[in-house]
């Protein structure tokens, strides 16, 4: 961990479903409020709905907050817009680890919570295509696992386009794979399968990313963003962005983690009535310089921890 400066950020984050017909209720659940763990903190979290709704929190058995309410009245369209202010401290992540970290990583692998980062998952799985990947990649274990997954973070984006609207939130991978090009969503998927298929625990994470004037991001900036995160000796969990060929960090804001985007879409939810639903997502991301709030009590106090509960719409994350 570095001494520098914090950094601050805030978030605002507007999304906005339109119903072709009124609809009698709508049943969501949100993912949205950054986490509070490692050099991150959720200073402050706010959530705003229209129609108005009583909201509920509690944990997923990830660790994820999400927040659930139910608008039982007649209406044609639902906004839910959220405010967060995060602060994020500078971490220094070395090149590469010595090369007996493969003798350790299997040891923690095994008697740690990264065994089910570790299994195949709904959208993050073998196939063929993903096999002729890594043939063409060259895939085994070699030098240090730091070493292997910066190779793989770079390969990744060298060898994808990133392309928005050329797959859907519940895209297989092998849409990517076969079109070499998609959106941070797939990136993500690709390279969980790909190192996880090394022996290495790697899971998804959904959240934001600052993009500053002089960088060279493909991702857009109004959108979420997801990468990955992979379990490593003396590190722990350490982030990959293969989208932008980043390692993840201090622009980095972590909302959820899960398996796949299938742990943690950002809003899913149901609806009553014949209409089709239109969606639109609007996020900003911008440092913050005004007086820091104090701790809000739902980011850091004990939510129960509950089941997840699966529902049918989602938010494709760009």
């Amino acid at each position: 961990m570095g001494n520098s400066e914090s950094l601050h950020y805030l978030i605002s984050h507007t999304t906005r479903f339109r119903y072709s017909a009124t609809v009698s209720e709508s049943v969501m659940e949100l993912r949205m409020q950054p986490r509070s763990e490692g050099a991150q903190r959720c200073l402050s979290f706010e959530l705003s709905l229209s129609p108005k709704a009583r909201v509920t929190s509690y944990r997923d058995y990830l660790g994820n907050i999400v927040h659930h309410f139910d608008v039982p009245g007649r209406h044609a369209q639902l906004v839910v817009k959220t405010s967060a202010i995060v602060e994020i401290l500078p971490q220094t992540i070395p090149d590469r680890l010595d090369p007996q970290a493969w003798s350790e990583l299997d040891r923690i692998a095994a008697n740690s919570d990264g065994f089910e980062m570790l299994m195949p998952s709904h959208f993050a799985h073998s196939s063929d295509l993903l096999d002729e990947l890594a043939r063409e990649l060259r895939l085994e274990r070699r030098a240090d696992p730091l070493s292997l997954l910066r190779e793989i973070n770079g390969a990744l984006h060298s060898a994808f386009d990133y392309a928005p609207q050329t797959t859907g939130v519940d895209s297989p991978i092998d849409e990517a794979l076969r079109a070499r090009k998609g959106v941070c969503q797939d990136f993500a998927h690709i390279m969980i399968a790909l190192v996880r298929g090394l022996g290495i625990p790697c899971r998804y994470v959904s959240g934001y990313l600052f993009h500053r004037g002089e960088t060279q991001d493909r991702s857009a900036q109004d959108a979420t963003h997801a990468w990955v995160e992979a379990l490593l000796p003396e590190l722990g969990w350490v982030g990959f962005d293969p989208t932008n060929n980043l390692m993840a960090g201090e622009r980095h804001i972590r909302t959820a983690i899960g398996r796949d985007y299938a742990d943690v879409p950002p809003t899913r939810g149901i609806f009553k009535g014949e209409a089709e639903s239109d969606l639109s997502v609007a996020v900003q991301v911008t440092p913050f310089e005004g007086p820091l709030p104090e701790l809000t009590a739902p980011a850091f106090e004990p939510l129960p921890m509950v089941d997840d509960v699966e529902q049918m719409q989602q938010q494709q994350q760009q």
